[in-house]
């Protein structure tokens, strides 16, 4: 018996647009827990995705006749010693998996669909509220909330819901545009194939000046 089997064909998607390879050729995390990396990746969208919101969670892949399904799961122990190798350089190393993994998303399903005619990207950041002390990267925002600050781009289409395509953790305490200005919509997946064929607006969260080169809506 297992919990969550719709991960049969999601996992088979993700693998399909090549996900593990992907990261296997982009990572750089040293030492033995930067070891397999495909791997390890895989198994953590697949605990995210399976409703895993902590390291302790990712032990769902292993539960009941999980293992039935997949192979190469590795424990929530290893798991963990792997994302704590990361340092920043790592993380948009990460980056650039996300852009190719959904550019072949968008090739393969419908996940952007009419983005040949007209396409929407909206840039806003958003607050994480977190608790503890020991939260690394924790503040005070312009919210007043203790938590983190995520910058999100959206692109939505006459013909999609809305999808996440590019997203940059922040500091807790940091502007909305702090970093705004290092984006471009040559960047962003998965416009990366059809942004010479794209028409529609940028919109821009208003907090973000424009001092970044950038123009809020």
């Amino acid at each position: 018996m297992v919990s969550a089997a719709g991960l049969v064909p999601l996992m088979g998607l993700a693998e399909s647009v090549g996900l593990q390879d992907l990261a296997d050729s982009q990572l750089s995390v040293p030492s033995d827990k930067g070891a397999n990396a495909g791997s390890k990746v895989t198994c953590l969208v697949a605990g995210m995705a399976a409703g895993a919101d902590s390291i302790a969670d990712m032990g769902l892949l292993r539960h009941g006749g999980m293992s039935r399904l997949f192979t190469g799961v590795y424990a929530p122990s290893t798991l963990g010693s792997f994302l704590r190798s990361f340092a920043f350089g790592h993380v948009r190393q990460l980056d650039a998996v996300t852009s190719r993994m959904l550019v072949g998303l968008a090739n393969k399903t419908p996940l952007v669909a009419g983005i040949e005619e007209y396409a929407l990207i909206d840039i806003d950041d958003t607050i994480t509220e977190v608790h503890g002390y020991a939260q690394q990267g924790a503040g005070f925002g312009y919210s007043g909330v203790r938590g983190l600050n995520a910058l999100l781009a959206t692109v939505t289409t006459s013909q999609a819901a809305p999808v996440i395509m590019a997203q940059r953790l922040r500091k807790g305490s940091c502007g909305s545009a702090r970093g705004a200005n290092g984006w471009s919509l040559t960047r962003w997946p998965p416009s990366t194939s059809c942004a010479a064929r794209t028409r529609g607006p940028n919109r821009y969260s208003e907090a973000i000046p424009a001092s970044t080169g950038v123009t809020p809506s």
